[in-house]
């Protein structure tokens, strides 16, 4: 498999690459411009960048996450990791420790002998000894497999890429004045086209290293089964930490985590993506599974929004984590052979339609206005269409109704749910860590009930108020009993939006929806005044 995934990364970095040097044999075929001084510069920039950036990131959690370092393990975590470090010619990492109830773990460095490990409280608090050995080992798969040189040194490609497609469309005529008149006129043409392509192939080389992210993630995934044996328990533990887990068991666990000393002193960026499944006795149940799987293989949103991330959906690492159970004599993780009711392709073309009407009548309404005398008069008319436009799509993103008592497991289970489409609910649980595990800027929360854990969105009118939020509020919530009234959507990461959040009689209101309602009203209010003024 390593071999396999050597030469994939190969592969993508000689293409990557190749793309790169076409574009810059062409500015040099086509122009006189002196790129390569620049790129040279930035090079060396982006070089010292990769050195230092262990460090800067040491800082950063250290400052703004509170993560410790060097801490002191549970003992069976600890053995595990020098038995594989020493299997795999690896240096012990250096150990990160964020005290959040929220599960994550994340692994960072230049090679495999300066990684640092990263997991939260909620990954022991959270997860059997035996998924949290697969967690770790799937971030010792990464480190393992040089996935942090690799993908800096992939994105380099379209770093370059941007810069050159940034210079080439935006030639001054102060540089071109430099030339004869003739020279200027065909190297004029030849940099607009020379920057056009440079920009495209930046965005498909973005999807080009997106895809090998995604697919070192499957790498490291059966990096984690190897050392382990156990493809059951790294399936539990990407169904608690990528769908979520439910209630029970938190007390037995802290009190492993304690007898370590851990919680005595305590992506990368969080996934955010916690939310589902039932959990009873230890054992996960596959039902549940299922049902939350149902989204990723049936939405059609899913699919599209997996090219834009760098770690496959939970379901196709399930899939794959399934097919590698019988080498180890275990049954198939899971198997979903449930048959799709309906296509779900017409609710996603609606919900495409309802996303870009807006944009779509501020167009032709621009066009008529320009192209007619009577200005305001269709300003107005226009006005008033994207307005209602607009409440026709909080209709959908928002719906203020129908606001049901259920349970994460439950919500999970919904198919026809979107970033468009919203299911009004109301949940009650404990808050039991950030969104961002341990960040002090993040205002958002993690809340599980008993069924599971999903991702809260706190979010008010103004971002300041939200940070000062995170800053010197937050913090109340921790480990309280909340009932939370909002709005269910669904990207890669399940979440549910604040409308208001209740504990100890205290009601917190996030005034966003009112906000947007009051400054739509404004809007209509305006274009009814540019069709008085017409008229």
């Amino acid at each position: 498999m390593k071999k396999n995934l050597l030469a994939i990364s190969l592969m993508t970095m000689g293409l990557l690459y190749g793309i790169l040097a076409a574009v810059l044999i062409l500015v040099a075929l086509c122009t006189d411009l002196p790129l390569s001084f620049a790129l040279v510069v930035s090079m060396i920039i982006l070089f010292i960048q990769f050195l230092i950036a262990p460090w800067m990131n040491d800082f950063v959690f250290k400052v703004f996450y509170k993560m410790k370092k060097n801490v002191e393990l549970p003992p069976y975590l600890e053995e595990f990791i020098h038995e594989s470090c020493q299997k795999h010619h690896m240096k012990y990492p250096k150990i990160g420790f964020i005290d959040d109830g929220s599960p994550n773990a994340f692994t960072y460095g230049r090679t495999k002998n300066d990684a640092r490990v990263v997991i939260t409280r909620g990954i022991l608090e959270l997860l059997s000894e035996e998924e949290v050995k697969a967690v770790v080992a799937h971030e010792l798969g990464h480190a393992n497999h040089y996935d942090m040189l690799f993908m800096t040194v992939a994105q380099v490609v379209p770093l370059i890429l941007y810069y050159v497609a940034d210079i080439m469309l935006n030639i001054d005529s102060g540089h071109s004045s430099r030339r004869s008149s003739s020279d200027s006129k065909d190297s004029g043409n030849y940099t607009v086209i020379i920057g056009a392509i440079s920009y495209v192939l930046y965005i498909i080389s973005q999807y080009i290293i997106l895809w090998l992210s995604r697919t070192r993630e499957y790498y490291a995934d059966h990096f984690a089964i190897e050392e382990t044996k156990n493809p059951t328990a790294l399936g539990d533990a990407l169904v608690k930490i990528g769908f979520g887990l439910a209630a029970g068991g938190k007390e037995e666990r802290s009190k492993v985590a304690t007898s370590a000393n851990t919680l005595g002193i305590s992506n990368g960026k969080s996934s955010k993506a916690v939310a589902l499944s039932a959990y009873n006795s230890g054992t996960v149940s596959k039902k549940s599974i299922v049902n939350a799987m149902k989204w990723e293989r049936w939405n059609v949103w899913a699919k599209l929004q997996e090219l834009g991330s760098t770690h496959p959906l939970i379901s196709k690492r399930l899939l794959a984590i399934a097919d590698q159970c019988e080498a180890y004599e275990q049954a198939p993780y899971i198997i979903f052979d449930e048959e799709k009711p309906e296509s779900y392709v017409d609710d996603f073309f609606f919900e495409l339609f309802i996303s870009l009407l807006p944009l779509l009548i501020l167009i032709i309404f621009a066009v008529i206005a320009i192209i007619t005398t009577n200005h305001w008069l269709w300003i107005g008319i226009g006005g008033l269409a994207f307005v209602g436009s607009l409440f026709f799509l909080l209709g959908h993103t928002h719906k203020n109704a129908g606001y049901k008592e259920t349970t994460v497991e439950e919500l999970l289970s919904e198919v026809k749910v979107s970033n468009v489409t919203s299911i009004p609910c109301i949940l009650e649980g404990n808050i039991i860590g950030r969104g961002n595990p341990g960040c002090i800027f993040n205002e958002d929360f993690v809340i599980q009930d008993q069924t599971g854990i999903i991702f809260l969105d706190y979010n008010q009118p103004l971002n300041i108020i939200n940070k000062i939020f995170a800053l010197f509020k937050s913090k109340e919530y921790f480990d309280k009993k909340v009932k939370v009234k909002g709005w269910y959507r669904r990207g890669l990461v399940p979440y549910v939006e604040i409308y208001s959040m209740e504990y100890d009689g205290i009601i917190k209101k996030c005034h966003t929806y009112t906000t947007t309602k009051v400054i739509y009203a404004l809007l209509a209010i305006a274009s009814i005044i540019c069709i008085i003024q017409a008229l």
